[in-house]
């Protein structure tokens, strides 16, 4: 009989994905989460995993052989006191996923800020193309896949290598049990401010992930000083550097944009060799994530032109400035943007590709460290490329949105009910409307679509 694992927070896409790579390699798995939620519920239920609904005490019977613990979870659950009082063997999620998937596979991670769950969905297609077939485990669902995680059939596995905490007894980075051989470090910026004290703290993190890299692996860095201080703690890994043409001196990865949107590219290999890509993603922060994917794959062996023609058909992932429709002439996009940085780079890029055309941008600073506070500052500019800006003040939110960005002619509302109605007292056939959130904003995206349809017939 195969060893049963119960998940507690099974509806993340990180512990969702761990289930079915649990359930294909044999185990017995069940889960429980809040408000059990779709898309993870629907993929967790059509593999055959039981859910059940909260935290508490009586899913432990029958007693799992061992509980693998969400880092949303924390002491005073129910079902946490009963795993403690009855000495269940217990673990987190990344110690699982290090210890029984990823021993002996070449481990392809990569981390960073901004551009994780992008960039290794298009390292792990490009793997796919060049006939490698890779597990992999990622922090949203690529298009080209249709699932967030698979074991895959051969040597190598693309993980997304998150610097959150593991869980509410481990409070070292996921990352630190990948063991990875290739490391992507896209980017690094102060974020996750309700574990982090500051940047400093979060270097340390990375630098751990790069004590732990051997001196046959490689690590594909993008620029910045604080990757620079990770670095000079200590690093015994050669080091190869992502950047555009016309930045970082001496880059051995460079791209540079043909088009005004970046959607075509010129990328240059070490060696020199270049390579135009043709592909269906914007902006300058997914050409970096693309020649840092065309860097780590090329650590395995695959052929710079394999790389580059296998993004050309790189169909993006769910909720990366993801099409949801056209209603009534209009465009509207899922974007999961929720920090400054991002927001203005998606924006920027989208900008550059409409030309004509109003761009409204509809935003909830939703994350943990937004509703901190941490970066408020930069909200009053990271929104400029739009012609309208719609900041949704949840109650959450523990500081004042509306002194922070009404300055600079953005607009304040405080329900979804009047987002939508300023949404359409400004938008036209042409335009296009961008929601920018890490959660589901409470049903905005299909009401939006649904109140345009209605108005296109009326």
């Amino acid at each position: 009989m195969s060893d049963h694992i119960h998940i507690l927070g099974i509806c993340g896409t990180f512990m969702g994905g761990l289930a079915l790579l649990a359930r294909e390699s044999g185990f017995s798995v069940t889960g429980s989460d809040r408000n059990i939620y779709p898309p993870m519920s629907t993929q967790l239920l059509s593999s055959d995993i039981p859910l059940v609904d909260g935290y508490g005490a009586d899913q432990l019977s029958p007693v799992p052989d061992c509980v693998v613990v969400g880092n949303a979870l924390s002491r005073g659950q129910p079902a946490i006191e009963a795993m403690l009082n009855r000495g269940i063997p217990y673990t987190s999620g990344p110690e699982w996923l290090g210890r029984h998937i990823l021993q002996g596979q070449w481990v392809l991670a990569v981390s960073g800020t901004h551009g994780k769950t992008s960039t290794a969905s298009m390292l792990a297609w490009i793997l796919e193309q060049a006939g490698l077939h890779p597990g992999f485990l990622i922090g949203g669902i690529p298009n080209n896949f249709g699932v967030s995680a698979r074991l895959g059939g051969g040597d190598y596995f693309v993980v997304e290598a998150d610097e959150y905490d593991s869980a509410f007894f481990d409070k070292r980075s996921k990352f630190v049990h990948y063991r990875p051989k290739t490391a992507v470090i896209n980017n690094l910026e102060y974020d996750h401010a309700d574990i982090f004290p500051d940047l400093a703290a979060i270097e340390t993190q990375f630098h751990h992930m790069v004590r732990c890299i051997p001196d046959e692996g490689l690590i594909v860095r993008g620029g910045g000083p604080a990757i620079d201080r990770v670095l000079e703690k200590g690093c015994w890994t050669p080091v190869e550097t992502v950047a555009n043409a016309d930045g970082i001196p001496g880059a051995g990865w460079t791209w540079r944009a043909l088009s005004p949107a970046a959607d075509v590219l010129q990328i240059s290999a070490p060696d020199g060799a270049e390579a135009a890509l043709h592909w269906d993603l914007i902006g300058d922060h997914n050409a970096a994530n693309a020649t840092a994917a065309i860097a780590a794959a090329a650590h395995v062996g695959v052929a710079f032109q394999v790389a580059v023609q296998a993004l050309s058909g790189f169909n993006g992932v769910k909720r990366r400035l993801e099409l949801l429709g056209r209603p009534a002439g209009v465009s509207i996009y899922d974007d999961f943007a929720h920090h400054p940085t991002a927001i203005e780079g998606t924006l920027s890029a989208l900008r550059a590709q409409l030309g004509s055309g109003n761009l409204i941008a509809i935003i909830e600073p939703r994350s943990n460290t937004m509703r901190l506070g941490e970066h408020k500052k930069a909200l009053a500019t990271c929104a400029q490329a739009a012609d309208y800006a719609l900041w949704f003040a949840s109650p959450d939110l523990q500081w004042d949105l509306t002194s922070i960005v009404s300055a600079s002619g953005q607009e304040v509302l405080e329900s979804i009910d009047a987002l939508i109605d300023r949404a359409l007292d400004v938008v036209e056939p042409g335009d296009s409307i961008v929601i920018m959130s890490n959660g589901g904003f409470d049903g905005l995206h299909s009401r939006l679509l649904i109140a345009l349809e209605e108005r296109a017939r009326s």
